[in-house]
């Protein structure tokens, strides 16, 4: 189990791709322990693909891009500046309340960053915001996307803990309200303090609000019908996978008339790229998961963390600070798809709902996507505003430090993330 651990973590520190390295040090465990078969480890690649669950991923990565293509975006970015716009800040807040907004039709957080930096981040450094509180707002914003259902890192979780992954998207939906209002609170303090001004002069008349909203009703409409449709067990998680890509695909043609079959093409054509990374990921940590169930490191961890306490906030809260480090140096889809088989049982034996620690976790190694060192959306955000990591890091602070005080009031009130899952399920 060491070599295994070792050789992953010396292959990231040397630059090799996260599914290679997973790939390869999986390989080893079987090459090397000589009591298991080689022939299992390809066994688990193969097992891994053979789940229905797992169908939610390519269709929801598909429907993202779809609806990239029909207008959708184009239309949430008008309602978001309608409605707070006016505020100080507006632009920032108009971030914020985007990436909640696209939380409901994306479920990629950096797919959210990516695009906002390219739409936004040009206006609002033109309108004076600092290029690093820019990027700063855009990417940990982005961490909402990744909350509010459907989030593809919710399923994965559902998928690994065996967890419903109905419920887990219920229970994402006030978490990721609460960052949103969070969020924005940091945004209204900081453009007061720096003399950000609102993008609009006055507030919005109902007329105009109500104007933008019937505009992207369709938009507003989709997590609506995500929701009601598992709940009244219409559809499953998979199969409102499905629905989501169908319903991008109408609403475009039909409604929207914006989606030709040159964008449609192209929506696939990024879709299949997306997807193939995931699933390469996904299918060589089968090989990594086998490897910690046989040699029982779920129950060896279980065992000292309990021998540590037996209070189950400070057992959880000591697993989301290892989370938060670990989230800075590895990649949340790896994270998630490694230590959710070792933590699950760990929080079962506390009597800790695993819906609620799913919904903690999620949050906590998603953050890592907008630290350093090796945050994908920092990067990606940085990279396209022409930023540094240092002028990031510094004004990324106080969001990081606001969504921390989220995640560590949700974990003491497990009651009000539960709330919407227990009351609809």
């Amino acid at each position: 189990m060491l070599l295994l651990w070792g050789l992953f973590f010396l292959l990231m520190f040397l630059g090799l791709p996260v599914s290679l390295a997973i790939g390869i040090s999986g390989f080893s465990f079987f090459v090397f322990s000589g009591s298991v078969p080689l022939g299992i480890g390809v066994q688990q690649i193969a097992t891994a693909s053979q789940s229905f669950p797992l169908l939610a991923v390519p269709f929801f990565v598909l429907a993202g891009h779809m609806m990239n293509k029909t207008g959708i975006t184009h239309r949430l970015i008008t309602v978001s500046n309608v409605l707070v716009s006016w505020m100080a800040g507006g632009l920032a807040q108009v971030c914020i309340l985007l990436s909640t907004l696209m939380g409901g039709v994306s479920g990629s957080a950096v797919a959210d960053a990516a695009m906002e930096a390219r739409i936004l981040g040009p206006d609002m450094i033109r309108r004076g915001y600092s290029k690093g509180f820019t990027c700063a707002t855009i990417a940990v914003g982005s961490l909402i996307t990744a909350t509010i259902p459907p989030s593809l890192g919710l399923i994965l979780y559902g998928f690994v803990g065996n967890v419903s992954i109905g419920r887990l998207f219920l229970a994402g939906v006030i978490p990721g309200l609460l960052m949103m209002i969070a969020l924005m609170g940091v945004v209204f303090v900081i453009a007061r303090k720096r003399g950000y001004q609102a993008a609009a002069k006055e507030l919005p008349d109902s007329r105009t609000v109500l104007r933008a909203v019937i505009d992207a009703k369709w938009a507003l409409l989709f997590p609506v019908a995500l929701l009601v449709g598992i709940r009244g067990g219409v559809f499953t998680p998979s199969e409102i996978g499905a629905f989501a890509v169908v319903y991008a695909m109408v609403i475009g043609v039909v409604f929207h008339r914006e989606l030709t079959w040159g964008k449609a093409l192209e929506a696939l054509g990024e879709g299949v790229l997306d997807v193939g990374v995931i699933m390469l990921i996904i299918l060589l940590s089968g090989m990594v998961g086998y490897a910690l169930i046989f040699e029982q490191a779920p129950q060896e961890v279980a065992e000292w963390m309990l021998g540590l306490s037996r209070e189950p906030i400070v057992i959880i809260l000591l697993i989301l600070l290892f989370l938060l480090i670990a989230g800075c140096f590895v990649e949340s889809t790896v994270l998630v798809l490694l230590l959710t088989p070792i933590f699950v049982p760990i929080i079962k034996e506390l009597g800790v709902d695993p819906v609620h620690f799913g919904i903690l976790m999620m949050s906590i190694v998603t953050l890592g996507s907008m630290t350093p060192p090796v945050g994908v959306a920092m990067y990606t955000v940085c990279s396209i505003l022409d930023t540094s990591v240092e002028e990031y890091t510094v004004e990324a602070i106080p969001f990081v430090l606001m969504i921390v005080a989220v995640i560590a009031f949700l974990a003491l009130m497990p009651g009000l993330v539960l709330w919407l899952p227990n009351m609809l399920m």
